[in-house]
């Protein structure tokens, strides 16, 4: 039995959650159930695979659907049979009277067209108590061929006479190809390939593109200009920016002129420019043939995708087909459908061939979209009891978003360097109503009286911004853990039960209390040089929830992060195992960007172009983590868990790092540099 979602497969295990739903409401074994890859030619257009909302919405959606279909089949059968329709069950797919006698079956029936029909409302799913399938821990549908390196990646795709290409990059993000100076031929017969600005070649081999682009880039002569800010300063920058951006209110109630109370902590937050940094570069592979374009990628939304490569185009988007093929895994939008334009420019010059473009490790840090760098502002007071008075923050931040096929312009890379180019426009935020972007979790989930939360997006972008996993949340949710730290200090509360005390949802107090039972709290000693710290949000404030504690050591010349305990609660989870996997990488990403990461740049160019220059948690570093679902209410609905622990993990870690050294982090990565200067700041 074969379903299309249009959902893609990014690593994350959602075709085999999805693959559960379907089962389960068909009443058949998974064995039986075919995930076909998403495609524009036939897949339903579900926008894109993101925000943690797979299994909730399109989930939601297979799941209503697979409903009615059974509830077509059982009826026909009990038409042509004369058994009442409530009689009838469903065993793998056979259609059984109370008797035992077969009446039918899916296949039996598959030839009769009887789902030629949109999803009736009169679909009734099952409860959760009366699924098999969804609800259980099984193996990923996608592991063995990857454990056994099978052909399954877009990197992998060779079609019959395929080409290699490669672009050769401008050595700024401003820059202009003034001349392209003759020389000797390049290597293997590499042809070149220019659109204005956009210059790559083509070979016959891999080999070839590599070594022809190397050859041909000394003879590209480029007019470059700075443009970049200081990273020095890029404080500064951000406050210097903001005079010019797009300010708004987020959430406001009660008393707002000021923060009153008897304690009263105002502090500041600031995130760099963070970098996808996938281990996998990102890949497409393209073909031309009778005026319409085929492309395969791993785009997480192949109809976006198909409308800004039109708009670059200037074509029809009926002309163009994409095709997901599964590469490097990501949360939020990296290169992939940059690469994609690019194979499909580059690919005009091979009608009816298929080129292959794999972008440079170079290329991956270097051009991809950066997550913006951000600062926030938190003034916060309580009363002489401890409780919570007022809340005031304000976000700045270039917007979270640039995806493409959400705007009259093509977003992607290639179409502005085009010789008729299409203008960059500032990075947008999600509509709060969708979670937000830059404001995402930046208003507490803790009970407080008075509160105003403002952001401003910023107009100028120097650098191209978009979506990396949990957007704002993993500055917000720190900015917001950190204070509540503080106002339990000055109340003289412990960290976890001054939490608790402002808590209204009890699936947030529950999984709070979960992840520190689980990390022994309440009984823990102190350390020399050890410290344990938490943190806690729900994602978007509507989505999952999780808690972290982080246990970090700082005895040694940089900190580091020994053990993490997550506690959870994604509602329905559909793939308990793999729900659990997503907390756990979430929380693995959290400790890298939490310690680590930091996009580098001078005036010109992204200059962190290789793992030295943009590091990420080595194997030998990743902490022990400790993960469990926390149950929750009956018939809840899927949350998502992709990316829920994140913001709540760099929050602990810096708890942590507060307990083991005696000062707050105030600015990501939490290196020797930071906290340094970070004590510096605390000093009397």
């Amino acid at each position: 039995m074969t379903v299309t979602p249009g959902k893609v497969e990014l690593g994350q295990g959602i075709l085999t959650a999805l693959a559960q739903i379907a089962a389960d409401e068909l009443d058949v074994a998974l064995g039986r159930i075919e995930l076909r890859p998403a495609a524009t030619p036939d897949s339903p257009d579900e926008a894109v695979t993101s925000g943690s909302l797979s299994v909730q919405v399109s989930g939601g959606a297979l799941r209503h659907a697979c409903a009615d279909a059974r509830r077509i089949f059982v009826g026909v059968c009990a038409q042509r049979s004369g058994v009442p329709p409530e009689a009838i069950r469903v065993e793998d797919g056979r259609f059984l009277a109370p008797d035992g006698r077969e009446v039918g079956s899916y296949w039996a029936l598959a030839g009769a067209e009887l789902l030629e029909a949109e999803a009736s409302p009169d679909a009734k799913p099952k409860r959760a108590a009366e699924r098999a399938v969804a609800g259980r821990s099984v193996p990923r549908l996608d592991l063995p061929d990857k454990v056994f390196g099978a052909a399954r990646y877009v990197h992998d795709l060779r079609l019959p006479g395929t080409l290699h290409a490669r672009v050769v990059r401008p050595p700024a993000r401003r820059a202009r190809l003034v001349a392209l100076r003759d020389g000797a031929p390049l290597p293997g017969g590499a042809r070149v390939v220019r659109d204005g600005d956009f210059l790559a070649v083509l070979a016959e081999t891999e080999w070839h593109a590599d070594a022809a682009a190397a050859r041909l880039a000394p003879r590209a002569e480029w007019a470059a200009e700075d443009s970049l800010p200081e990273q020095a300063a890029l404080e500064a920058w951000l406050e210097d920016a903001a005079s010019r951006g797009e300010r708004g209110t987020v959430e406001e109630r009660g008393e707002t002129p000021g923060v009153r109370g008897a304690r009263r902590v105002a502090r500041r937050f600031l995130r760099p420019f963070l970098a996808h940094a996938s281990i996998g570069t990102c890949c497409a592979v393209a073909r031309w043939r009778g005026g319409a374009v085929e492309v395969w990628t791993h785009s997480q939304g192949p109809y976006n995708l198909r409308a800004d490569i039109a708009k670059a185009l200037r074509c029809a988007p009926e002309r163009v087909v994409v095709r997901h093929a599964e590469g490097a895994g990501c949360y939020g939008h990296n290169g992939a459908d940059d690469v994609a334009l690019e194979a499909v420019l580059i690919a005009r010059a091979a009608e009816g061939r298929p080129v292959r473009l794999v972008w440079s490790r170079a290329e991956e840090l270097g051009w991809a979209p950066l997550s913006p760098a951000m600062l926030v502002d938190v003034e916060a007071s309580v009363d002489e009891r401890g409780d919570l008075l007022g809340w005031r923050s304000h976000v700045v931040s270039n917007g979270h978003s640039s995806r493409p096929g959400r705007a009259p312009e093509p977003a992607l890379l290639a179409a502005s360097m085009l010789a008729e180019p299409f203008a960059v426009r500032p990075a947008i935020n999600p509509p709060m109503a969708a979670g937000g972007g830059a404001p995402r979790n930046a208003v507490p989930i803790y009970r407080v009286p008075s509160l105003r939360v403002e952001t401003t997006r910023l107009l100028d972008m120097p650098i191209r911004t978009s979506a990396l996993r949990g957007l704002g949340a993993t500055l917000n949710v720190w900015s917001i853990e950190s204070v509540m730290d503080e106002l339990a200090a000055l109340a003289g509360s412990d960290p976890l039960e001054h939490r608790l005390r402002h808590l209204d949802d009890p699936r947030a107090v529950a999984v709070l209390r979960h992840a520190a039972a689980m990390a022994g709290w309440t009984d823990r000693r102190r350390r020399e040089g050890i410290g344990l710290g938490l943190g806690l949000a729900r994602y978007k404030n509507t989505g999952a929830y999780a808690a972290v504690v982080a246990e970090v050591d700082a005895t040694a010349e940089r900190v580091r992060c020994r053990r993490l305990w997550v506690a959870g609660d994604v509602g329905e989870a559909v793939n308990p195992d793999g729900a659990a996997n997503q907390l756990e990488g979430g929380a693995v990403h959290g400790a890298s960007v939490a310690l680590l990461e930091e996009a580098r740049f001078d005036r010109r160019a992204v200059t962190g172009a290789a793992w030295e220059g943009y590091s990420i948690l080595r194997f030998s570093e990743v902490p022990e983590v400790a993960v469990e679902l926390v149950a929750p209410p009956p018939d809840a609905a899927p949350l998502g868990a992709g990316e829920a622990s994140m913001g709540p993990t760099i929050a602990a870690i810096a708890a942590a790092i507060h307990e083991a050294l005696g000062v707050r982090p105030r600015r990501l990565p939490f290196t020797p540099e930071n906290l340094a200067a970070a004590m510096a700041d605390d000093a009397p």
